[in-house]
């Protein structure tokens, strides 16, 4: 995996992931094989035994020929890290680390997502979607918020956006 930059325009951008990561769920969004469009993808359950959640998330690596994987990392709204941040850090780094032992060329990126899922279901609820139906679909809706708010940030920088993860793999 590389740390350089990716640069925008030219050639297909290839498929981008988003990851919304919860203690019991994570949901997951892709983009267009151009990169301009985030749509959901489904919800997994946090498998914290087998990690089943991150061997699904590498076969749609492979699958989907995913170029890059945005994590949200859930920072307070001053900026400091908190117990959540550090759990999507550590699933971040697993899921590297997974890429990297099944031998893809995925990039795992941290990016900013305060506010993702509240604003998620505020829109959820303002195309009229009940509360009981949204817990189905709002880590989903989460993840789609993450992955439009890096596909936005890509194309206004012209790279990707976010800290790279770099796998302890060795």
């Amino acid at each position: 995996m590389t740390d350089a930059p990716v640069p925008v325009g030219g050639a297909r951008a290839g498929v981008r992931l988003g990851v919304d990561v919860g203690e019991a769920r994570v949901g997951l969004a892709a983009s267009d094989p151009d990169a301009l469009l985030a749509t959901p993808v489904m919800t997994l359950r946090r498998d914290h035994t087998r990690n089943s959640d991150l061997k699904m998330l590498t076969r749609i690596v492979r699958d989907r020929g995913a170029r890059a994987v945005y994590v949200g990392l859930p920072l307070s709204l001053s900026g400091e890290e908190t117990l959540s941040t550090q759990k999507a850090r550590s699933y971040a780094q697993a899921l590297a680390d997974a890429l990297h032992d099944a031998e893809l060329r995925c990039e795992v990126r941290l990016v900013d997502e305060r506010l993702s899922t509240v604003s998620a279901a505020e829109k959820m609820r303002a195309s009229g979607v009940r509360s009981k139906e949204q817990r189905d679909r709002i880590d989903q809706a989460a993840a789609v918020e993450i992955l439009t708010q890096a596909l936005e940030m890509r194309s206004s920088l012209g790279t990707d956006p976010g800290t790279p993860v770099t796998t302890t793999a060795g």
